[in-house]
This record gives C-alpha cells, structure tokens and sequence, in this order.
C-alpha cells in the first residue's frame, strides 16, 4: 500500500484506477489492508473533488 496526497489530476485519476481495481471484486471479500488503502483513497479522492470540482446542483440550492 502506497498512499499519498492527491494534488494533481493525475494523481486524482491513478487513485480512481485503483480504486476500480479494488471494488472489481467483492469489497467484503478484500483482506484487511487492501480494505483500508480502498478507504483511505476514497477519503482522499473525495477531499480533491470537494475542492476542485463545483456541484452545480448544490450552488443553485445555496443561491450561487
């Protein structure tokens, strides 16, 4: 397991990859440190998203 920040999209788009290679199977059947690296690269992921792409759905509710 080698996890590290996502900064860049590319960084953002090789931790999808992996996260796809993870969840191809059954996640409750994955052992236990693959289980994490698939949590935390999620965590990270959503964090890069949260900061760098707008929820259009989400500003017209807030009034943007």
């Amino acid at each position: 397991m080698n996890i590290k920040p996502i900064r860049t999209k590319d960084d953002y788009k090789a931790a999808m990859v992996r996260i796809s290679e993870l969840t191809s199977s059954d996640p409750d059947a994955l052992p236990d440190n693959e289980f994490d690296e698939l949590e935390m690269l999620t965590k990270l992921a959503e964090a890069y998203e949260n900061g760098h792409y707008k929820n259009a759905a989400t500003d017209s509710v807030i009034g943007y």
